[in-house]
Order: structure tokens, then C-alpha cells, then sequence
């Protein structure tokens, strides 16, 4: 959508505020399926994954240089480990990444018919446990089979929730009570109860509704005020929305298809946002990675297998 049109159906919803910053292109190539941007503070890079093109791909943001690791099978997501891994989230299972030697330690597999699912958005919760969701990827009309796992370090995998199209958007709030989840063709977010100690998430509830012109809420981050950024697929904006379910702020992007949002950079100010290739806005654009200052700061990683504070 462009930014004109953009801004005039988000002014036409009756949203709090809108804005148009100054935004810029972290790389200069063009990507595919890009997803799962995650900072590590450690290296001062960001991480994310080309899915279709079974790739972690690691950025430094200034020069936008990139470093490649080819996966065997599509990856959905990944997350930082403790130990300096990264915990990967591939059709196949969940594995443990080391960069450095490029070797891949199988962990568990969620689901076993990969023929017609694959794990899709997943984060390390608060709780130091991998939270990952699958999607129907293969069958002609896509249903309901898609669910929402708990992984720990040790390999142990708890079904936490189920019945959705595609589980997206997992993020929590800045005291580790509140996680967020979404289910992008289910048109809804919904947030549990969490219990950082233990990593129960209970009492899940509906917290708001998105049309295609809201934008079907794709991935997700948290600011450090307790709001709730999501990438706006379908209208090409993030929705900021408040504790309370309302949206208070829209940002309307010059990319096609956002995917997810990771707040990074030395003080956690910086806002990376990927996307994928898409012709949905009339002519083909080719994934991208940009950045943006959106005036708020964002929530320190966490690291698989790192003990809850």
C-alpha cells in the first residue's frame, strides 16, 4: 500500500496517533521470506532467517555487512542460547546451532507430519525455555492444525495450546506475566498469564481483532512501556497496541508485507523490521530489512537455557 493511501485509511480508523519517520535500509541486497529478527547484544548483530531460502543470516547494522549459514530444511525462527548457539527452529525439529563450527544438534520435534506443517514464529520466553508455534504449510486449503509449543534446554516439549492457522506474534510483557501470541489467518491476538519461574501460560484470552486493512498481525515485539508492536502484514504498517487491547499508534512503512519487528542497537532504541517478497502492492519488491527510531526502547534477549532472573 502506499504511504499516501497508507495514511489516510489509518487517520479513516480513528487511531490515537500516526507518524512517518525516517526509516533506512539496513542491507542493500534483496532478500526473500525474511523473518525472526532477533538482537544479540554480545556480538552488537542482528540475527534473522530466510525461510523458503533456508538461511540464518547474521547482520552488523551499521555496515550492513551479512554472514550467511545455509540450514538444511526451512527454518521459521531462532533464538540466542547462553552458551554462544543459537536454538533454530527448522521444519524438521528444533536443533541447536554453533556458528562458529556450523554444527546442527538435533533437540526435539514438536511435530511429525512435516509433510503438511512447519514450525513457524518462535522466541526464548523469560522462563529461558524456546516457545515456538507451527502452521498448516501444505494443504490445499489451510486449517486449524497449527499449535503452540514449550521446548526446554533439556529437550522436554509441552503442547501448551492449539487450533490455530498460522501461531505468530509471541512476545511478553516487561515483567514476564503477560505473554502475547497471535494467529495471523486467525485475525486475533490473545494473551496468557505467564509464570516466568516455571513457563506456565494459562487463562489465554482474546485481546483485539485485526482486519487486512488493520493489518493481520504477523510478529511481534514489546517496549519497554508495556506496548505491543505488530507487524501489519496485510497494510504494510506496525500497530503499536496498548496492555488494554486498544490501537493507540500506526506507522505506516515503505516496504510490502512486514513481518516482525525486534527492537536492537547499543541502547535497545533501534526498531529492525523485516519483510518478504511480495507483488501484493502491484509490482514485485523484494524483502527487506530496515530500521527505525520510534522514540521508545525495547526489552533486553533472552537466552535459551539462561535461568529467569
Amino acid at each position: 500500500m502506499p504511504l499516501d493511501d497508507a495514511a489516510a485509511a489509518i487517520a479513516s480508523a480513528g487511531v490515537t496517533r500516526m507518524r512517518n519517520l525516517a526509516i533506512r535500509d539496513v542491507v542493500t541486497v534483496p532478500l526473500g521470506l525474511a523473518e525472526s529478527p532477533v538482537w544479540d547484544d554480545d556480538a552488537g548483530a542482528l540475527w534473522l532467517v530466510e525461510i523458503t531460502e533456508r538461511r540464518v543470516l547474521r547482520v552488523a547494522p551499521e555496515s550492513g555487512a551479512i554472514t550467511r549459514f545455509d540450514m538444511p530444511a526451512e527454518i521459521g525462527s531462532l533464538g540466542l542460547t547462553a552458551d554462544g548457539r543459537l536454538v533454530v527452529a527448522l521444519r524438521t525439529g528444533v536443533h541447536l546451532f554453533d556458528p562458529a563450527s556450523g554444527r546442527l544438534d538435533f533437540l526435539v520435534a514438536p511435530e511429525t507430519d512435516v509433510t503438511a506443517s512447519r514450525l513457524n514464529d518462535g522466541r526464548v520466553g523469560p522462563d529461558g525455555n524456546f516457545w515456538v508455534g507451527s502452521m498448516d504449510a501444505r494443504r490445499p486449503v489451510r486449517d486449524r492444525s497449527g499449535a503452540l509449543y514449550r521446548v526446554t534446554p533439556q529437550g522436554a516439549c509441552t503442547r501448551v495450546a492449539d487450533g490455530f492457522y498460522v501461531s505468530n506474534g509471541l512476545a511478553w510483557s516487561p515483567d514476564g506475566r503477560r505473554m502475547y501470541h497471535a494467529d495471523s489467518r486467525g485475525i486475533y491476538v490473545q494473551v496468557f498469564d505467564f509464570d516466568p519461574r516455571d513457563g506456565a501460560a494459562t487463562n489465554p484470552r482474546r485481546l483485539l481483532t485485526l482486519t487486512e486493512q488493520d493489518g493481520l498481525p504477523d510478529g511481534a515485539a514489546v517496549d519497554a512501556e508495556g506496548f505491543y508492536w505488530s507487524a501489519g502484514i496485510t497494510a504494510d504498517v506496525l500497530n503499536r497496541i496498548a496492555p488494554d487491547g486498544s490501537i493507540v499508534e500506526r506507522i505506516p512503512l515503505p516496504i510490502s508485507a512486514p513481518t516482525m519487528p525486534c527492537f536492537g542497537g547499543a541502547d535497545l532504541r533501534t526498531l529492525f523490521v523485516t519483510s518478504l517478497a511480495s507483488d501484493r502492492s502491484g509490482s514485485f519488491q523484494h524483502g527487506r530489512l530496515i530500521a527505525l527510531d520510534v522514540g521508545v526502547a525495547g526489552l533486553p534477549t533472552q537466552r535459551f537455557g539462561q535461568a529467569p532472573g
